[in-house]
Protein backbone atom coordinates (compact mmCIF):
# COMPACT_ATOMS: atom_id res chain seq x y z
CA UNK A 1 0.00 0.00 0.00
CA UNK A 2 1.50 3.40 -0.96
CA UNK A 3 1.55 5.78 1.68
CA UNK A 4 -1.17 8.84 1.79
CA UNK A 5 0.98 12.33 1.04
CA UNK A 6 -2.18 15.09 0.65
CA UNK A 7 -4.46 14.81 3.74
CA UNK A 8 -7.84 16.70 3.46
CA UNK A 9 -9.37 17.80 6.26
CA UNK A 10 -12.51 19.84 5.81
CA UNK A 11 -13.58 22.01 8.74
CA UNK A 12 -16.65 23.79 9.80
CA UNK A 13 -15.02 25.45 12.83
CA UNK A 14 -16.56 22.77 15.35
CA UNK A 15 -14.83 20.79 18.13
CA UNK A 16 -15.63 17.63 16.49
CA UNK A 17 -14.16 19.14 13.01
CA UNK A 18 -10.90 19.85 15.08
CA UNK A 19 -10.86 16.25 16.59
CA UNK A 20 -10.92 15.18 12.93
CA UNK A 21 -7.85 17.07 11.94
CA UNK A 22 -5.75 16.46 15.03
CA UNK A 23 -5.90 13.04 13.97
CA UNK A 24 -5.21 14.33 10.70
CA UNK A 25 -2.39 15.97 11.83
CA UNK A 26 -1.12 13.33 13.96
CA UNK A 27 -1.62 10.61 10.66
CA UNK A 28 0.29 13.52 8.11
CA UNK A 29 3.27 13.53 10.66
CA UNK A 30 3.50 9.81 10.96
CA UNK A 31 3.78 9.91 6.85
CA UNK A 32 5.34 12.59 5.98
CA UNK A 33 2.54 14.14 4.48
CA UNK A 34 0.76 17.44 4.24
CA UNK A 35 -2.42 18.68 5.21
CA UNK A 36 -4.70 20.60 3.49
CA UNK A 37 -7.55 22.30 5.30
CA UNK A 38 -10.68 23.23 3.22
CA UNK A 39 -14.03 25.19 4.84
CA UNK A 40 -16.64 25.44 2.33
CA UNK A 41 -18.89 28.64 2.50
CA UNK A 42 -22.47 28.51 0.77
CA UNK A 43 -23.25 31.20 -1.16
CA UNK A 44 -25.45 33.95 0.14
CA UNK A 45 -29.33 33.68 -0.24
CA UNK A 46 -31.49 36.34 0.21
CA UNK A 47 -34.59 35.67 2.44
CA UNK A 48 -37.75 34.43 0.89
CA UNK A 49 -40.76 37.34 0.99
CA UNK A 50 -44.00 38.12 -1.17
CA UNK A 51 -44.60 41.02 -2.96
CA UNK A 52 -46.34 42.78 -0.62
CA UNK A 53 -42.89 42.60 1.37
CA UNK A 54 -40.89 45.77 2.18
CA UNK A 55 -38.15 45.99 0.02
CA UNK A 56 -34.88 46.25 1.83
CA UNK A 57 -31.10 46.63 0.89
CA UNK A 58 -30.24 42.75 0.12
CA UNK A 59 -26.61 44.55 -1.14
CA UNK A 60 -25.41 45.24 2.30
CA UNK A 61 -26.55 42.00 3.72
CA UNK A 62 -25.34 39.69 1.52
CA UNK A 63 -21.84 41.94 1.74
CA UNK A 64 -22.04 41.86 5.38
CA UNK A 65 -22.64 37.54 5.12
CA UNK A 66 -19.79 36.83 2.87
CA UNK A 67 -17.42 39.03 5.59
CA UNK A 68 -19.09 37.07 8.63
CA UNK A 69 -18.50 33.67 6.54
CA UNK A 70 -14.80 34.55 5.24
CA UNK A 71 -13.80 35.18 9.05
CA UNK A 72 -15.73 32.44 10.05
CA UNK A 73 -13.74 30.84 7.51
CA UNK A 74 -9.82 31.77 8.32
CA UNK A 75 -11.06 31.53 11.85
CA UNK A 76 -11.69 27.66 11.22
CA UNK A 77 -8.44 26.78 8.82
CA UNK A 78 -6.24 28.59 11.23
CA UNK A 79 -7.27 26.40 13.87
CA UNK A 80 -6.87 23.22 11.54
CA UNK A 81 -2.87 25.23 10.65
CA UNK A 82 -2.62 24.99 14.79
CA UNK A 83 -3.74 21.76 14.93
CA UNK A 84 -1.04 20.36 12.83
CA UNK A 85 1.96 21.98 13.93
CA UNK A 86 5.31 23.38 13.35
CA UNK A 87 6.12 19.47 11.72
CA UNK A 88 3.55 19.06 9.44
CA UNK A 89 2.66 21.39 6.12
CA UNK A 90 -0.85 22.67 6.19
CA UNK A 91 -2.25 24.11 3.16
CA UNK A 92 -5.31 26.48 3.75
CA UNK A 93 -8.65 26.69 0.88
CA UNK A 94 -11.49 28.49 1.19
CA UNK A 95 -14.08 26.88 -1.46
CA UNK A 96 -17.63 28.32 -2.52
CA UNK A 97 -20.25 25.79 -2.90
CA UNK A 98 -24.07 25.22 -2.64
CA UNK A 99 -23.45 22.13 -0.71
CA UNK A 100 -20.26 21.53 1.78
CA UNK A 101 -20.07 17.93 0.63
CA UNK A 102 -19.60 18.74 -3.08
CA UNK A 103 -16.82 21.36 -2.06
CA UNK A 104 -15.10 18.87 -0.20
CA UNK A 105 -15.15 16.15 -2.94
CA UNK A 106 -13.83 18.48 -5.90
CA UNK A 107 -11.03 20.18 -3.44
CA UNK A 108 -10.24 16.77 -2.79
CA UNK A 109 -9.58 15.88 -6.90
CA UNK A 110 -8.76 19.25 -7.44
CA UNK A 111 -5.69 19.20 -4.49
CA UNK A 112 -5.05 15.38 -5.49
CA UNK A 113 -5.61 14.86 -2.34
CA UNK A 114 -5.15 10.95 -1.62
CA UNK A 115 -6.78 10.93 1.78
CA UNK A 116 -10.11 12.45 3.65
CA UNK A 117 -9.91 12.61 7.54
CA UNK A 118 -13.38 14.02 8.63
CA UNK A 119 -15.61 14.30 11.42
CA UNK A 120 -19.04 12.81 12.32
CA UNK A 121 -21.70 13.02 14.95
CA UNK A 122 -21.90 9.44 15.31
CA UNK A 123 -25.97 9.41 14.71
CA UNK A 124 -27.55 6.55 13.96
CA UNK A 125 -28.52 5.12 10.38
CA UNK A 126 -32.00 6.67 10.54
CA UNK A 127 -30.63 10.14 11.91
CA UNK A 128 -28.28 10.11 9.47
CA UNK A 129 -30.97 9.39 6.92
CA UNK A 130 -33.02 11.81 7.62
CA UNK A 131 -30.42 14.55 8.22
CA UNK A 132 -28.92 14.09 5.17
CA UNK A 133 -25.01 14.02 7.44
CA UNK A 134 -22.24 15.72 5.22
CA UNK A 135 -20.16 12.76 6.06
CA UNK A 136 -22.68 10.30 4.74
CA UNK A 137 -22.80 12.25 1.60
CA UNK A 138 -18.73 12.29 0.92
CA UNK A 139 -19.02 8.88 1.47
CA UNK A 140 -21.28 8.36 -1.19
CA UNK A 141 -19.70 10.26 -3.90
CA UNK A 142 -15.92 10.32 -3.52
CA UNK A 143 -13.50 8.40 -5.15
CA UNK A 144 -11.07 8.96 -2.28
CA UNK A 145 -10.46 7.60 0.29
CA UNK A 146 -12.63 8.57 3.47
CA UNK A 147 -11.26 8.22 7.52
CA UNK A 148 -13.98 8.87 9.98
CA UNK A 149 -13.53 10.05 12.68
CA UNK A 150 -15.52 10.49 16.24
Amino acid sequence: MKAYTNILVPTDGSALSLKAAKQAASLAKDLKAKVTAVYVVQPWMPPAADESAVVASFAYAEAAYRKRAEANADKALERVASAAGTGVKCEKVRVNALQPWEGIVKTAKDRKCDLIVMASHGRSALGGLVLGSETTKVLSHSKTPVLVCR
